[in-house]
C-alpha cells in the first residue's frame, strides 16, 4: 500500500510522519507539501499513485480535492 502524508511546506509534519512509518511493514510512504516551494511539492502523479492520503489539516484535504479532483476517488467522503 502506498501512503502519502501532506502538509503545507513538507518540512516538519509530513516528513516526520514519513520517517515514523518508513519501516512499517506492508506500506511505502512519501510526503509532500501543498506549497509549490516545498522540497517535494504535491503533484497529480503523487496523488494518483497513493492508495491512502493523510492530510495534516482540513484545508490540505480541501486543496487536494479541489486541485486534484480528477485523481481523487469519487467515493471519498467529507468527514
Amino acid at each position: 500500500m502506498k501512503v502519502l502524508f501532506v502538509c503545507t511546506a513538507n518540512k516538519l509534519r509530513s516528513p516526520t510522519a514519513e520517517d515514523v512509518f518508513r519501516d512499517y511493514p506492508g506500506i511505502e510512504v512519501l510526503s509532500a507539501g501543498t506549497d509549490p516551494d516545498s522540497p517535494r511539492p504535491l503533484t497529480k502523479e503523487l496523488v494518483a499513485s497513493a492508495d491512502l492520503i493523510f492530510a495534516m489539516e482540513t484545508h490540505h484535504r480541501e486543496r487536494i480535492r479541489k486541485k486534484y479532483r480528477q485523481c481523487c476517488d469519487p467515493r471519498c467522503s467529507s468527514s
